[in-house]
């Protein structure tokens, strides 16, 4: 099974290549999503996160309420190293443990991480192969403010905090550009996916 990391900026369209992609026939594992079910009531992290972060971040129902937890290790380097070390360790380990499952059904297939922050956590290492999404930091704000419902400084600010898209492109052994129509995005997905398929054959 061929192993593909996907990663990219703040709103840079990564999540709609990986979705172009599971549509192709790509499996797709979403590792946001593994790092929410971790943190859930019995989840992996749950109860260190709830005991280094104290009750303040905890909704009513005992639920993590994960604005408050961004709150806590906001332009806080060392309490976000924290959490990440918190979490990182299970959501890796998830990602290894349907990858295994996935090769066992689709020995020939192309499995797809979706990760924000794959190449800052080292974790790129793992795949065989990485694509970069990108786009014009201009259409990154636009995006961002659009999607998360906020201001341009508070979309700089979080910019600011990520690795430079330039920087990631460095790593990448496909990069996607999605500055265009979602068509021509589309369009480039569709390439990026034969050279895979190339690969695997």
């Amino acid at each position: 099974m061929l192993k593909v990391g996907l990663t990219g900026g703040l709103a840079s369209g990564k999540s709609f290549v990986g979705q172009a992609l599971a549509a192709l026939g790509c499996h797709l594992i979403q590792a946001d999503e593994l790092g929410h079910e971790i943190l859930l009531p019995g989840g992996e992290a749950y109860a260190d996160v709830g005991r280094e972060f104290g009750p303040g971040i905890l909704n009513e129902d005992g639920t993590i309420d994960r604005k408050r937890l961004a709150a806590e290790v906001f332009d806080k380097p060392e309490r976000l190293e924290k959490l990440n070390q918190l979490v990182h360790p299970h959501v890796f380990r998830r990602e290894r443990e349907l990858m295994e499952e996935l090769a066992k059904s689709d020995q020939h297939g192309i499995v797809v991480v979706e990760a924000a922050i794959l190449i800052e956590t080292g974790n790129y290492k793992a795949f065989d192969r990485v694509i970069v999404v990108e786009c014009s930091e201009e259409l990154q704000i636009e995006r961002a403010m659009k999607r998360d419902h906020l201001d341009r400084e508070q979309v700089l600010a979080r910019l600011r905090r990520q690795m430079p898209l330039a920087e990631k492109r460095k790593f990448a052994d496909y990069v996607i550009d999605t500055c265009g129509s979602k068509e021509e995005t589309l369009l480039r997905v569709r390439e990026v996916y034969e050279a895979l398929r190339r690969i695997e054959a």
